[in-house]
This record gives C-alpha cells, sequence and structure tokens, in this order.
C-alpha cells in the first residue's frame, strides 16, 4: 500500500471544543499532523509567521476574533509561508464562498460534513487542487453567475463608518468614535451593503480591500 502523503496543518477557530474535536478525528490518520492551534486571527498569523516552512494547510474558520479568516488569508500574502489554506466554517453563502476563493483560498468546505470528507479536503489541497464539493461548489457557481457590484460613490461619512468596520469595530464602539446613535451606525450599515451590492458585512470587509478604503 503506498505510503500517504504527510500533511502538516495548524488550526484557527475561537471554539477551543471544535478544535479538540478535529484532533481527536486525526488520530487515526497519522499523515496529518497539527502544529499548532490558534483561537484568533492574530495567533493563526503569529503561527504561520514562527512556521513559515512548516505548514503545509492552514485550517481557518471565518467568524474570529482580532482578525477574522479573511483578513488572515489577504494577510498571508504579505508573509513567507507557502502554506495553502482551507475555509472551515458555517457560512454557506455563495457570496461568501466566492470572495474567500477570489481571495486565494484553496478549499472551503462547512463544520457539518463528516471527517472523512475534512480529510479528503486536505488531502485534495495537498495534491495541488482546489477542494469545493456538494452544496458548496452549486453556491460558488451561482455566485459567480451574478454581476460584479458597480463601482459607487459613497459620502465620507459612510467611509468612516466603513473603514470603522473592516478594522472589526462595533457597532458600539464606532457610535462613541464618531458621536453618533448605535441606530444611525446601523442604517449606515445596510445602507453600504445595499450601495455597494455585497451580502454580509464580511462582503463589506472585501470591499474596503479591494478599493484601498483601509
Amino acid at each position: 500500500m503506498k505510503e500517504k502523503t504527510q500533511i502538516r496543518i495548524i488550526i484557527a477557530d475561537d471554539h477551543k471544543m471544535f478544535i479538540e474535536g478535529l484532533q481527536s478525528l486525526l488520530k487515526k490518520h497519522t499523515h496529518i499532523k497539527i502544529i499548532g492551534e490558534a483561537s484568533n486571527g492574530e495567533e493563526a498569523l503569529q503561527l504561520l509567521k514562527a512556521h513559515e516552512n512548516e505548514v503545509d494547510i492552514a485550517v481557518l474558520d471565518i467568524d474570529m476574533p482580532l482578525k477574522n479568516g479573511f483578513e488572515v488569508l489577504k494577510e498571508m500574502q504579505n508573509l513567507a509561508t507557502r502554506a495553502k489554506t482551507l475555509i472551515l466554517t458555517m457560512h454557506d453563502e455563495g457570496t461568501i464562498i466566492k470572495e474567500l476563493m477570489d481571495a486565494g483560498a484553496n478549499g472551503y468546505i462547512l463544520k457539518n460534513r463528516g471527517k472523512e470528507e475534512f480529510v479528503e479536503a486536505l488531502e485534495t489541497i495537498m495534491s495541488g487542487n482546489e477542494y469545493l464539493k456538494g452544496d458548496v461548489l452549486g453556491n460558488y457557481i451561482t455566485a459567480n453567475k451574478m454581476p460584479e457590484p458597480k463601482t459607487v460613490h459613497l459620502t465620507r461619512r459612510e467611509l468612516q463608518v466603513l473603514k470603522l468596520l473592516s478594522e472589526d469595530h462595533t457597532s458600539g464602539e464606532i457610535a462613541q468614535k464618531l458621536n453618533i446613535a448605535v441606530s444611525t451606525v446601523d442604517t449606515y450599515r445596510r445602507n453600504l451593503i445595499e450601495k455597494t451590492g455585497v451580502r454580509s458585512s464580511l462582503g463589506l470587509i472585501k470591499y474596503a480591500f479591494d478599493n484601498n478604503i483601509l
């Protein structure tokens, strides 16, 4: 029987029990080695810097403190690491899948999938291919058929709110910084989503990156 290629990974997720679950399911797969765990995006980047020549695949959640998965993925482009990325999340929206794959992710899998599919995803990415399957692939294809949002004019205040949102500030923090009501911040957020044509706060972050607003 052919020996399987060794795969060295880091896992970034802010739920410790979930990371422990992944550690447990991978015990039987001796060709996969976890060399580090991170509970937020900043820790993930530090791990990648510390093990830049050792990590084959970074397994990233999207919703994490300090820096989300999209921000980690973008900043990885400025590191010396050769690590590929697998997004492991509960978000199945096509626009989010497209945003992450367009930003350089090598695969995307949902947390409710079985352990064998998770291992399959790692092995597929390690072999040099992208991994999208089932509903994730269907939603990605649908999102690619949607027209790209047009460039829009944003007011000075909208730009301020967008920049602060992209820096992971809460509505309350933004309201305090700009001396406006929280409800007003939420209104700006809704207007920004409508104007830019994105579907989520993650889409707003991507819009901010793509248009050099940060």
